[in-house]
């Protein structure tokens, strides 16, 4: 099984650059088989596995374990150093991980900086649940005025308000029609 994480990665690295998995013959190439019986051996370890699966047609698709990453056995510290131990082989799918709800999730591209001291800022990716109720204290997708804003939900005086998370901005305290497009649930961002 050794190998078999070195070759599971270079598909996974395949497919993310091509937004499709390789041909039985272009793996061959990829990973220096001589034989097509040895991809065949390979990709039944991997359906068995969960890593690969097949389409209706035989094509080759990603199985439900395709999208796990390796989670590491140690935590990082974000304050002082702590020492270093190996990594564990346990595994966590982001999607399993973030999403609940596929059919209910959007994913929205931050604009502004209204939430920075929530540590959302501008160009991170927020995971927003679609529902229409929320608790006071969640962050929000909210709809006022017919204008999208990202706040937290909160109440004054009976009345619900949106709270910015930086002190350059006012409450939001709707006249109107207030509505709830949906919860954060995640959020994730990508450093160049």
């Amino acid at each position: 099984m050794g190998n078999d994480i070195d070759y599971l990665g270079r598909i996974q690295d395949y497919y993310a650059e091509h937004k499709t998995l390789p041909s039985y013959s272009v793996i061959a190439d990829m990973l220096g088989f001589k034989s097509k019986n040895a991809v065949t051996a390979l990709v039944a370890r991997f359906k068995l596995q969960g890593f690969l699966d097949a389409t209706v047609d035989r094509r080759l698709k990603p199985g439900k374990r395709f999208f796990e990453r390796i989670l590491a056995e140690s935590t990082v510290q974000a304050g002082f150093p702590s020492a270093a131990s190996g990594d564990r082989h346990d595994t966590l799918s982001i999607d399993d991980y973030l999403i609940e709800r596929p059919s209910q999730t959007v994913l929205i591209t931050v604009k502004g900086d209204s939430m920075i001291d929530a540590g959302i800022v501008p160009d991170d990716v927020v995971i927003v649940e679609k529902r229409q109720v929320a608790n006071v204290g969640d962050i929000v997708v909210a709809i006022v005025d017919n204008e999208f804003t990202l706040k937290t939900l909160g109440r004054e005086k009976g009345q619900f308000v949106l709270l910015p998370a930086n002190k350059a901005y006012p409450v939001i305290r709707p006249q109107g029609n207030l509505e709830i497009f949906g919860v954060v649930v995640g959020q994730f961002r990508k450093y160049d």
